[in-house]
């Protein structure tokens, strides 16, 4: 462009805006006199708080969200040196950024941070991230491996399940008279807490086994089998209790029987509807621009009828998840597009939303630290003592029955769901709350050291890294 032309357009655009200006001076002049109706008795008025505050809510929740991530980036790298998973690092930066750690060194931060008006917006964004996380979880759900596996894994996965369980509910009889109260019905405490201590994390255990390149061995593909096998018995049973724990005496078993009659009609009926549907997709190598829309209309469904029946929205995700074929184009697109997303902003969003409810604190005296290394203890052996047991009994080795009791102790996020539906409950107060919370840290830690442990010494399983993710965790 020559430099006359540059001036040429210079200058049109300096009228431009002089006329601009000019015409919008006469709007304004022409317009004083004109008056307008009264406002309407309780309307607002004209320049009222409520667009400045909710300008304020939401810089503090873009504030938050920037320290949570950053935190969460920060202690997932510093464990990953610990040879531990990142979410471990993501858990610990949830709770270090709660009351137990930011709010005891430094109140006024934490006040500024996470104010009153921030954390109902927290919680938001932390149960759609949830609720996102599980239908990934369903997504990642290899059903071949099940069938692979089915007797072994199902005979290991449910002594994993009942030892614990057991141990979970008799100590109840400890626990309930000392760190509950008695608008909470014992049955439902004992079962309770019996479920809390079978959850094994299988996107955590996946992902440990995918950093060993041990994902194609047989302990791997036998692992992944238990902790599969472990999920669907363990969410299904942890439906079960939350439908009497949210529903009257007299309509528990209504919601029972409306949630197995939905898990019916999803698994019989929408399933091979979906199968059929990916099959047609794949013949022409692409998917419909209209395929993640409708996923996602779907996934908002189920979560939506599993609120309404009275169980969490999260039973409807994993449900929907689960009807996915795992290695299908849709399953890669929709990992692919969401994965990302939920692990580096809704889970840590998540993580310190448990942080802020988790109160280390209030576990005080001899008596309550007892019980919170008590409640350790019960769920390593339960867990540890189920699977290593089983194992045995199926025909493992020794060694390969301790590493996979040590894989399937593995708790991690699967168990801050469980503790947080527990807590919206009030099945647990905050004190347990917080003693279940440093269970699920300390056995979900423990695992890359021992397993290291038992492993020295053994050369590493030969292949190379799959194409199994590990989940989104």
């Amino acid at each position: 462009m020559s430099d006359t032309s540059r001036l040429k357009t210079l200058a049109g655009y300096a009228l431009l805006l002089g006329l601009s200006a000019l015409a919008l001076f006469g709007v304004h002049e022409l317009g004083v006199g004109i008056q307008a109706p009264e406002p309407a008795p309780g309307a607002p008025l004209f320049g009222a708080a409520d667009a400045p505050h909710t300008a304020g809510v939401l810089l503090h929740v873009l504030l938050a969200l920037l320290v949570i991530v950053a935190a969460s980036r920060l202690f997932g790298f510093a464990f990953r040196y610990l040879a531990q998973p990142p979410v471990v690092g993501e858990v610990v930066a949830g709770i270090a950024l709660g009351p137990s750690l930011l709010g005891k060194l430094a109140p006024g931060a934490t006040a500024y941070l996470f104010p009153a008006t921030v954390v109902p917006s927290l919680n938001v964004i932390a149960q759609v991230g949830v609720i996102l996380f599980m239908f990934l979880v369903g997504v990642e759900l290899d059903t071949r491996i099940l069938r692979s596996k089915a007797h072994t894994a199902l005979a290991i996965s449910h002594a994993s399940i009942v030892a614990p369980f057991l141990l979970g509910a008799c100590a109840s009889f400890w626990i309930y008279p000392t760190l509950s109260s008695n608008d909470v019905p014992f049955g439902v405490f004992a079962m309770f807490m019996g479920i809390a201590m079978s959850i094994t994390a299988f996107p955590v255990l996946a992902r440990i086994l995918t950093d060993r390149n041990m994902q194609r061995s047989k302990l791997g593909v036998l692992a992944l089998s238990c902790a599969a096998v472990d999920d669907v018995t363990a969410w299904c049973v942890l439906a079960f209790v939350v439908s009497l724990a949210s529903a009257e005496a007299g309509g528990a078993w209504t919601t029972v029987a409306l949630t197995v009659g939905y898990i019916g009609l999803v698994w019989l009926g929408v399933r091979p509807l979906i199968h059929r549907w990916i099959r047609g997709q794949e013949l022409t190598q692409q998917l419909s621009k209209h395929a993640i829309p409708g996923v996602v209309l779907g996934l908002l469904g189920s979560a939506l009828i599993t609120e309404l029946i009275g169980i969490h929205a999260i039973f409807g995700a994993f449900l929907l998840g689960a009807t996915i074929p795992h290695e299908s184009l849709l399953a890669e697109r929709l990992k692919a597009k969401f994965e990302d997303l939920v692990v580096v902003l809704f889970l840590p969003a998540f993580f310190a939303f448990t942080g802020l409810r988790t109160q280390i604190g209030l576990v005080s005296g001899l008596e309550q630290w007892a019980i919170c290394f008590a409640i350790i203890v019960l769920a390593c052996v339960g867990k540890f003592g189920g699977t290593f047991a089983a194992a045995r009994l199926t025909g493992q080795g020794w060694r390969d029955a301790a590493a996979l009791g040590a894989l399937m102790n593995t708790r991690g996020l699967m168990e801050l769901v469980v503790l947080n539906i527990g807590l919206d409950l009030r099945v647990l107060s905050p004190t347990l709350f917080a003693m279940m919370v440093l269970m699920a840290v300390v056995t979900t830690f423990s695992t890359s050291p021992l397993l290291a442990l038992l492993q020295r010494g053994e050369a590493l399983p030969e292949g190379s890294p799959a194409d199994f993710k590990g989940g989104p965790a």
